[in-house]
């Protein structure tokens, strides 16, 4: 069974990535999007959906991350290599 430190760890990644949706796909064009990405308006309208998209697959990650922890709870067997592949994902898509 995986230490409790771990999955708070993973679950500190998918929450961060909930939070760059959020800002990718709901708050783009908002002042917080346009503060945190230091967007004018008028760039952030023009690549709203790019940002969306984005976002879409941050979602995947947290749903990733999630589906692994919850394998992990289950006994599964499989949820650490799950959890394992999708921070690999995080890191790939970081670099």
């Amino acid at each position: 069974m995986q230490s409790i430190v771990a999955t708070a760890l993973v679950a500190l990644v998918a929450l961060a990535h909930a939070w760059f949706l959020t800002l990718e796909m709901f708050l783009w064009e908002q002042p917080l999007g346009l503060k945190t990405f230091r967007n004018t308006p008028e760039k952030a309208a023009l690549t709203a959906v790019l940002a969306k998209n984005q976002g879409l697959y941050n979602g995947f990650l947290v749903a990733g991350l999630l589906w692994g922890i919850s394998r992990v709870y289950t006994g599964a067997g499989d949820g650490q290599a799950i959890e394992t592949f999708f921070l690999g994902c995080v890191v790939v898509a970081g670099a």
